[in-house]
C-alpha cells in the first residue's frame, strides 16, 4: 500500500542531556550524550532551517534542560524569525525574569514547566535535587513576563497519590494546561520500572479525581491524562503515527521518529551530520519502517483499530519483545500480552512482600 508522506508539523529539538536533576523516570537513553558530542551552534541552526523548510510550523527546545545551552537565545531567534511557533521544555532551573524577557523578546511563545510533586519534600525527593522551591518561582516569572504556562507532571507509586493536590498546585500557579502523564518505560524509566509502577488502587482512585478536575476547570485549563497502559485493553495512538507529524533531533544528531526510537537497535539511525533532514523524512529506512499498515501483521493487519492506535508504541513492542513490528503487548489481542501480564503480577508481588526497590536515580552529566 502507497503511505503519502505529510511534512512534519513540530520538531523535537533535544539541545543537550546534561540536566541539574536525577529524576529516576526519564526517558533519556542511559548512556547520554556528552557535552563534547553535543551539536554546534551553527549546526542546531542550520538544523532549525532545515527543518522549517521541511515544513515544521512547531519548534519544542528541550533536553535535558536547554537553559544550559548559553546559545539558546540565538536558537529561539533564528526558530521565530522562521515563522516558528517556539515552546521552552525546561526543569524551570536557571530561568530569572531576564533571561525570561530575553527569550520572550526574541519570539519565545510559551513555557512547559516539569513538576515532580505536590510539595518540595516530596517533589525534592523524586528530583534528587533541592528544585521545587525554584520551579514555583520560575512559574511566577512566566505569568511575570506574560507567557502561556503548561505543567508537566509524569505520574508514578511515588506521587500518584498526590493527583488532587497537583491539580490544585497547577491552578495556585496558574496554568494553562496541565498534563498528568502515567511513566512511559523508555531509559531510567525502565530500569526503575518496579520502583515506579503504580498499583491498580492508586490508578483506581486517580481517575475520578481528575475527571471532576476537567469537568470543573473547562474553559480555565486544560488537563491532559495521559493512561498507564500496562493496564489498559488496548494500546494508545503513539505521537498519530510512525513518522507522521513529529521528529526528534537528539544532542548529538540523531534524527528520530520519536524521542524513545533510539531503543530500537535493530534500527538505522541517521544523523543530521552526514544527511539533510528532508532526506531523513522521506526517504530513510528509520522513518519509513513503520509508516501506514503494510509492516502490520495479525491482528493489527486486520483489527478495526488499526487506523486509531497504529498498532500501539513500536519502541515498547520492541523492548517487551525482541521485535518492533509485533503488536504490542499491552494490546488484550497481542500474542504477547502474557509478557505484560506477567509485568504486572511481579509488581504486584513486589508490592505485597514489600520488596520494592529504591529508585536508580539518573546519574549526572560528566560535563566535559
Amino acid at each position: 500500500m502507497d503511505v503519502t508522506v505529510e511534512p512534519p508539523l513540530g520538531m523535537l529539538a533535544e539541545l543537550t542531556h546534561r540536566c541539574p536533576l536525577h529524576c529516576p523516570y526519564c526517558s533519556n537513553p542511559v548512556e547520554l550524550a556528552a557535552k563534547r558530542d553535543e551539536l554546534t551552534t551553527e549546526q542546531w541552526l542550520a538544523v532549525i532551517e532545515a527543518a522549517r523548510d521541511l515544513g515544521v510550523l512547531q519548534v519544542h527546545l528541550s533536553g535535558g534542560e536547554p537553559l544550559l545551552r548559553p546559545d539558546l537565545p540565538e536558537l529561539v531567534s533564528r526558530a521565530s524569525d522562521l515563522g516558528c511557533y517556539v515552546n521552552l521544555v525546561t526543569s524551570g532551573l536557571g530561568l530569572t525574569k531576564p533571561r525570561l524577557t530575553d527569550l520572550a523578546e526574541r519570539g519565545l511563545a510559551h513555557v512547559q514547566l516539569s513538576v515532580q510533586g505536590a510539595d518540595a519534600a516530596r517533589a525534592d525527593l523524586i528530583a534528587g535535587a533541592k528544585a521545587h522551591a525554584r520551579k514555583i518561582d520560575a512559574a511566577a516569572v512566566v505569568h511575570e513576563v506574560g507567557l502561556p504556562l503548561s505543567v508537566n507532571v509524569v505520574l508514578h507509586r511515588a506521587n500518584h497519590d498526590q493527583v488532587g493536590a497537583l491539580i490544585a498546585l497547577a491552578e495556585q500557579l496558574g496554568a494553562d494546561r496541565l498534563e498528568l502523564a502515567n511513566t512511559q518505560y523508555y531509559g531510567w524509566a525502565l530500569r526503575n520500572r518496579t520502583a515506579l509502577m503504580p498499583t491498580p488502587g492508586q490508578l483506581a482512585a486517580a481517575e475520578p479525581i481528575v475527571r471532576a478536575a476537567v469537568e470543573r476547570l473547562r474553559g480555565r485549563m486544560e488537563i491532559v491524562y495521559v493512561v498507564a497502559d500496562y493496564y489498559e485493553k488496548y494500546p494508545k495512538p503513539c505521537m498519530y503515527g510512525w513518522g507522521a507529524r513529529q521528529l526528534t533531533v537528539a544532542p548529538n544528531g540523531d534524527v528520530l521518529p520519536c524521542p524513545a526510537a533510539s531503543v530500537i537497535t535493530t534500527l538505522p539511525v541517521e544523523n543530521v551530520r552526514s544527511r539533510p533532514l528532508a532526506e531523513i523524512w522521506y526517504e530513510s529506512e528509520s522513518f519509513n519502517a513503520f509508516r501506514g499498515e503494510d509492516w502490520m501483521r495479525d491482528p493489527c493487519r486486520t483489527c478495526d483499530f488499526r487506523a486509531r492506535d497504529f498498532g500501539g508504541c513500536r519502541c515498547q513492542a520492541f523492548m517487551l519483545t525482541g521485535d518492533a513490528s509485533a503488536t504490542d503487548p499491552v494490546c488484550s489481542r497481542s500474542p504477547d500480552r502474557s509478557v505484560v501480564d506477567g509485568i504486572l503480577a511481579a509488581e504486584d508481588a513486589a508490592v505485597r512482600s514489600g520488596g520494592v526497590p529504591e529508585f536508580v536515580m539518573r546519574t549526572p552529566t560528566v560535563v566535559r
